[in-house]
């Protein structure tokens, strides 16, 4: 009935806004830890444990040159919005209706064909046939694939990344991989600094406190995230350096002769600067280089 209908489009809705809102439960997990590492290191370290003027400069200096490398990438990796196939890859509207009203499959497939042969499109699925989405009603460019979180099809996507609540693909992936090496830089600079007075609040040569806990903390949490971010990093400059996004990992990319896992390497140089652009003064800046 009509009142049912209603209902479950209103359920439908409710589901998803609700899955929107718990969507940013592991954003918001990491900017708490972030923050308060900001105060341990800031305040409970630098400003009441500290008490060499120099020492307490150059570590503020530098930790702030790490927050903000940091914070950017991260920033940029959340909210650069994933990259979607231009409409030239969309069907026409007399294409769209002779697909739609063509009941036999093989049929509509040899329609695909045909209008693919106007594309620059290489790849296929794993049956050989063009690649085509039916929510999105785009024929798929090589290395886009549709993204049922985000609900849209994108372009040289790599895996949808709940920790920074998007997909990381085209239009984003540098901004991903120098959020991991910018993460790794801070955890280790923390680690590093901190190490000497994380020694002295363990042996007991500085008096209890509120800063003992925040410093005892932040190693064992820098150390913890570094490592797990270093295995994170590695396999995605393994990635880079073959040319393969994480999907194509797990499973090759088919062309019209079949299965081929190093059908985009094109050497290592040229591999890295398909993700981070020709000018290498940029590569380590989050702007768009591609």
């Amino acid at each position: 009935s009509l009142a049912e209908l209603r209902w479950n489009m209103a359920l439908s809705r409710g589901l998803r806004c609700c899955q929107r809102v718990f969507s940013w439960i592991p954003v918001l997990i990491i900017t708490a830890v972030v923050l308060w590492s900001y105060y341990a290191y800031v305040f409970e370290l630098c400003l009441f444990t500290i008490t060499n003027t120099l020492e307490k400069v150059a570590y503020l200096l530098l930790f702030h040159v790490c927050f903000v490398m940091f914070s950017w990438t991260y920033w940029k990796s959340i909210f650069t919005p994933p990259a979607s196939p231009c409409k030239k890859f969309q069907l026409s509207y007399s294409d769209k209706q002779r697909y739609e009203m063509e009941d036999r499959p093989d049929a509509q497939k040899q329609i695909l064909v045909e209008i693919a042969k106007k594309l620059p499109i290489f790849t296929r699925a794993q049956s050989g046939a063009i690649r085509f989405c039916d929510r999105c009603q785009v024929l798929k460019p090589d290395r886009c694939h549709h993204c049922s979180v985000c609900e849209m099809c994108v372009l040289k996507m790599d895996h949808h990344c709940p920790w920074v609540n998007n997909c990381v693909g085209f239009s984003n992936y540098k901004f991903f991989l120098l959020f991991l090496a910018y993460s790794m830089m801070y955890c280790i600079f923390i680690a590093a600094t901190v190490f000497q007075y994380f020694l002295k609040f363990w042996e007991g040569v500085l008096p209890n406190g509120p800063a003992k806990f925040h410093v005892l903390f932040l190693m064992f949490v820098a150390l913890m995230f570094f490592v797990s971010l270093m295995f994170l990093f590695g396999y995605h400059c393994w990635l880079v350096a073959k040319n393969r996004s994480t999907l194509e990992a797990f499973s090759a990319p088919v062309f019209a002769n079949g299965p081929d896992k190093n059908g985009f390497n094109v050497g290592t140089r040229r591999n890295l600067e398909q993700v981070f652009g020709e000018n290498r003064r940029l590569w380590f800046i989050p702007v768009f280089t591609r």
